[in-house]
Parts: C-alpha cells; structure tokens; sequence
C-alpha cells in the first residue's frame, strides 16, 4: 500500500466517475489502472473483449444484448 500522487485535474475525473460507478474514489483508480494495464499487456483486444474475459475468469456469465429490429 502506498501514496500515489496525481494531478487535481485527474482527481477531480475520479471522484466523478467514482460517483457513476457507484465506487469509492480509491476503488475507481484501482480499476482504472487494473483496465490500463490489461489493455497495454493485451493490444490486440478491444475494451469490451477484455471486460468480458475478466468477467468470465471471475464466473460471471454475462451475454451480449440481443439487437432487437426497428
């Protein structure tokens, strides 16, 4: 555990999105870093790719939205 500093203007952008994800502002920052650092050790696959494989490493079975025709 330790102190990371970083800029007001980037912690202004956790609070708020800790506020939509309904997460602490220090679990926000986790998860940021955590998908960064998934999607630069992994180019190839795109954000929705990585979130489904985390997803299903951790037994969540979430299937995709069915389009439905206008």
């Amino acid at each position: 555990m330790g102190i990371v500093n970083i800029d007001d203007d980037l912690h202004d952008q956790l609070r708020r999105a800790s506020k939509v994800s309904c997460r602490s502002i220090n679990a926000q920052a986790e998860y940021w870093i955590k998908i960064g650092m998934l999607c630069e050790t992994n180019p190839t696959l795109s954000f929705g790719e990585i979130i489904a494989r985390e997803l299903r490493s951790a037994g969540v079975s979430a299937q995709p939205l069915a389009v439905s025709a206008a």
